[in-house]
């Protein structure tokens, strides 16, 4: 049965375009296996993660409903989560970057449904319930971090990107998904590895989805806070990994006071990390966030703005001094003395007036595309957005006169004023002409046959980002991921071993069990003599019940099977250690 994800208003408020990533957590997918490994990572985790967490981190667990036992269902995070002013989704894998910041604006987590392998239990690529529900989840119970991520997203996700990233997305999402199935060939997982290095090793400019998605990983996914010489963990890549939660807490690890440098600190999504940020405090990250905000276009805009989001080749938007907002494709930029002169979009354009779409200003309307002048007329200092009526009439900028405006950097724009929009304050951000003729010196820019010429105005760019400006402006529907994750694949054999450990479940959740749990333990020896999770689970029945004939027995099982799998030893000694060290406490 798929869980319902209609149980936080939040969601409701989703864009359509967001709604598309949003799949059904299937909960009844979950087999014993899964909610053996989300039990035994969580168990480790709430040990040891209760002395090197951050303290939000357990109180977070409470409050976001997060369960030790039992893999989360979306249905009940989102009952628990609205109470903090959260929601959550399920999504397969990882979503494009842009995408995963905008569900934090809106104050979404976004939660891979999918769990780790058995085989992956320390650590997968691969987004899970157990990175995002046990690592995310349980720190944005805390106001201040929560704002963080929030913020984080509202800003994140007008980053312009490059063409390249979403070569490095692409690739990312396959090897995390070819790494985390089984019996993937090792030959396909290490030409996708030497693709991803290819990429991500390439000298280009990073763009600011890249600088800023390395601010994410360094403080959002591996953050820690406190002090170099006494860090406590808060990122959700460290709280939801049992190997390098304790990794990064050696001297293995470099340990630096975060600062703005970390968003020209790249990262290998694959390997532990050699290094690792420490904050002071949560307000300290928006003080970082802020001062790298204040370096993107989104505030900056100007030529460089307008010449990131033509080389980003994707829909982008830019805002004049008025506050109109055009979003388009942007192909083109006239310069005079650093400073734009003429802008050009390619195909659909909308015009926009704080976030919304101007009547009768739609992509359908400007389907061919759209150009305007920017900047002040020459030789006079008053720009057009700053006349006043008298000063419009003066210059001849008036309804019914044919008029020529010479802009700065020998823009023209010559032809009859049908009208003007105007915003709120009263200035004018849109002038109609007919039968009007634009130039750049000799080259012409807009012909009278081609009909209304429709003139944005503003003295300069103020701000320039990745996305439309009204979401409702375009179709943005149209995500269709390159690799979807794949599942575990069933056989025989897998099934029997999944009925043993629902045995095993079933016995300590006080149900009746199918066969007994000697029975249980003997078919495990015979037939599946390399699994070690479930002998965990039966240890921990049998200290409980001081059964200490079988419990010698499969002790002596599991020495055998440190002996053959010595990869496993340090996994079955930590799971016994949190069985008998608790024994000891109590």
């Amino acid at each position: 049965m798929s869980a319902q994800i209609e149980s936080n208003l939040l969601i409701d408020r989703l864009p359509k375009h967001l709604r598309q990533f949003i799949k059904p957590q299937d909960y009844s997918d979950y087999t014993p296996i899964n909610q053996a490994v989300w039990r035994y990572v969580m168990r480790k985790n709430v040990d040891y993660l209760s002395r090197v967490a951050h303290s939000s981190y357990l109180d977070g667990l409470k409050k976001t409903g997060i369960e030790i036992d039992n893999i989360p269902s979306m249905y009940g995070m989102n009952r628990i989560l609205k109470e903090i002013g959260w929601a959550a989704v399920a999504v397969d894998g990882f979503i494009p970057p842009n995408a995963f910041m905008e569900f934090q604006a809106y104050n979404v987590l976004v939660i891979a449904s999918d769990i780790r392998q058995l085989e992956h239990i320390e650590y997968t690529p691969a987004p899970d319930i157990i990175h995002e529900g046990a690592g995310h989840a349980p720190i944005i119970a805390n106001p201040e971090y929560a704002e963080y991520l929030r913020r984080f997203g509202e800003i994140g996700c007008k980053a312009i990107s490059s063409a390249r990233d979403y070569e490095i997305y692409e690739a990312i999402r396959l090897l995390s998904i070819l790494k985390e199935a089984e019996g993937t060939p090792k030959d396909e997982i290490e030409a996708i590895e030497k693709r991803v290095d290819e990429l991500q090793n390439d000298v280009v400019e990073p763009s600011e989805m890249a600088l800023i998605r390395n601010l994410h990983w360094w403080t959002v996914e591996y953050g820690l806070i406190g002090t170099v010489e006494n860090p406590k963990i808060y990122g959700a890549g460290l709280l939801s990994s049992i190997g390098e939660s304790a990794w990064c807490m050696t001297d293995n690890v470099k340990k630096v006071p975060y600062t703005i440098d970390a968003a020209y600190q790249g990262f290998d999504i694959t390997k532990p990390q050699p290094q690792l940020f420490v904050t002071p405090d949560f307000a300290y990250l928006s003080q970082v966030l802020e001062e790298f905000a204040n370096k993107m276009a989104l505030r900056t805009g100007g030529l460089s703005g307008i010449e990131k989001l033509i080389k980003s080749k994707a829909l982008g938007t830019i805002e004049l001094s008025t506050g109109i907002q055009i979003s388009g494709l942007f192909t083109n930029v006239l310069e005079n003395d650093g400073k734009p002169v003429y802008i050009q979009t390619t195909g659909k354009t909308a015009l926009s007036y704080r976030e919304k779409e101007l009547v009768g200003h739609g992509a359908s309307y400007h389907a061919e595309g759209f150009g305007s002048p920017v900047g002040k007329l020459k030789g006079i200092n008053l720009a057009i957005e700053d006349m006043s009526p008298r000063d419009l009439q003066a210059y001849a900028i008036y309804e019914g006169e044919r008029v020529t405006l010479e802009f700065e950097g020998n823009i023209t724009v010559s032809g009859e004023i049908i009208t003007g929009t105007r915003n709120l304050q009263g200035k004018i951000i849109i002038i109609s002409f007919k039968d009007c003729t634009v130039t750049h010196n000799d080259t012409v820019l807009f012909r009278p046959e081609w009909g209304i010429y429709d003139m944005a105005v503003g003295k300069k760019v103020i701000s320039a980002f990745s996305g439309p400006a009204d979401v409702n402006s375009f179709d943005l529907i149209t995500h269709v991921p390159s690799s979807k994750t794949i599942k575990a694949k069933k056989s025989i054999e897998r099934e029997e071993l999944e009925s043993l450990y629902k045995n095993i479940r079933d016995i300590r959740e006080g149900k009746a069990p199918a066969i007994s749990i000697t029975a249980t333990f003997t078919k495990l020896k015979e037939s599946h003599p390399n699994d070690w999770l479930l002998s965990i689970e039966i240890v921990e029945l049998l200290s409980k019940d001081n059964n200490e004939a079988l419990l010698h027995e499969v002790m002596l099982h599991l020495d055998s099977v440190k002996k053959k799998r010595p990869e496993v030893a340090h996994l079955i000694e930590g799971g016994l250690e949190l069985i008998f060290e608790k024994e000891k406490a109590v």
